[in-house]
């Protein structure tokens, strides 16, 4: 009996430190806590800090946080009867754990519970596209537009189900089966070979256009030139015979003498032999000098 007592301090501060561990529990920012008694959820705790239960509840702990659940790519057949292959990511978290305990139990159960609902939301998505209108240059929105459309309605079949929150679902790639890619790589590359061609015939239309309309300009700027450039060459003839004209009226013997002298100019050289009659006027000025020019 006295040994009893010896040990009963211990007893009772052991007792009571099992007691505030099975009572006392504490919640993070990340987490929600589900009081559960004899297995059957209670109610769930999501406000950070020290929270109490009775010693013979249970505290089961669920990270709140956002998860990124990435299945293996797969194949789907779209509505022209085309094989396409997908690779897409779930973005999700528990909303209500009470309902994700009762359903699902654990975060690997509850993806494959997505994967499933994923997978026949983008069968039913992109079996209503042609696969051209999925992998064209204009489809970037549309495809934005059906994954935002797909995870609305994976959020609610979700958390109507399994607690499950879905926040976002979208394609990370669009890829074509190894047996199809050479048969749909060679339309493209004819299609694009279409555009190139109908492309270069435009610009090479384009180009006749210009260059006959350059011609066409610059046709006539010479015609506008030429005729300037006459109108010119005239006035200047007119007023070069009127100088000489003048010049002539003034003093004709000088000036007879003076056309002659450019004529010797012209056609005597060091190496000119002339042949003259007595009564040529070259041969006069020659001769005679200015009386011979007379």
């Amino acid at each position: 009996m006295h040994s009893y007592k010896k040990y009963l301090p211990g007893v009772i501060v052991l007792a009571a430190i099992v007691l505030g561990y099975r009572t006392f529990f504490p919640v993070k920012e990340t987490e929600f806590v589900l009081v559960t008694q004899f297995g059957r959820p209670l109610y769930a705790i999501a406000n950070a800090g020290l929270h109490v239960k009775w010693p013979f509840q249970s505290a089961t702990y669920f990270d709140r946080r956002l998860r990124i659940y990435n299945p293996r790519p797969s194949e789907f057949l779209t509505r022209d009867k085309k094989n396409i292959v997908v690779d897409s990511y779930v973005a999700w978290k528990i909303e209500d754990p009470n309902r994700f305990l009762e359903s699902v139990g654990d975060p690997v159960a509850a993806e494959m519970r997505l994967h499933d609902i994923v997978w026949s939301g983008l069968s039913a998505a992109l079996g209503a596209h042609d696969l051209e209108s999925l992998v064209s240059a204009t489809a970037k929105v549309q495809t934005a537009d059906l994954m935002d459309r797909l995870a609305e309605l994976t959020d609610r079949a979700a958390l109507a189900e399994y607690g499950i929150g879905v926040v976002d679902v979208r394609i990370k790639r669009l890829n074509l089966p190894e047996q199809n890619k050479q048969s749909v790589y060679a339309r493209m590359r004819a299609e694009r070979e279409r555009i190139a061609r109908q492309y270069r015939a435009e610009g090479e239309e384009q180009a006749l256009s210009i260059r006959a309309d350059a011609d066409r300009q610059k046709a006539e700027t010479l015609s506008v030139a030429y005729k300037e450039a006459e109108t010119i060459r005239g006035q200047g003839d007119a007023e070069s015979t009127r100088i000489y004209g003048q010049a002539y009226s003034k003093n004709p013997r000088f000036y007879k003498l003076l056309r002659t002298l450019e004529a010797y100019k012209k056609v005597l050289d060091d190496k000119t032999t002339a042949i003259l009659s007595s009564d040529s006027e070259l041969l006069k000025v020659l001769t005679r000098g200015e009386a011979g020019a007379r």
